[in-house]
């Protein structure tokens, strides 16, 4: 499995018009075959810092997502949304365990 974890940055007056095409691409994501987790979460002290959490079963189904079109009309709003400072790491991880 991969696991992809981070932050991305707009400016806090624009949080309100980021939500809908945020919903578009999460919700587009959990759709696609293959995305165990997908998740956008605003910062509680940190106005306008988003944090990102994706899992997805193998890189065939990231590379699916990647090109996607729901992909290309998220990263198309960046520049008017102001959207910038992404911090994305992606990690190899084995199953969850059990707790």
């Amino acid at each position: 499995m991969l696991l992809i974890v981070g932050t991305v940055r707009l400016p806090q007056e624009n949080l309100d018009e980021a939500r809908g095409p945020m919903r578009v691409m999460v919700e587009a994501s959990r759709a696609e075959d293959g995305c165990f987790e997908y998740s956008y979460a605003e910062d509680l002290f940190d106005p306008g810092l988003i944090h990102v959490k994706e899992i997805w079963r193998d890189q065939p189904a990231l590379d699916e997502h990647f090109a996607s079109d729901h992909i290309k009309l998220w990263r198309a709003s960046w520049e008017k949304l102001g959207i910038g400072d992404r911090r994305l790491q992606l990690y190899e991880v084995g199953a969850p365990l059990e707790t």
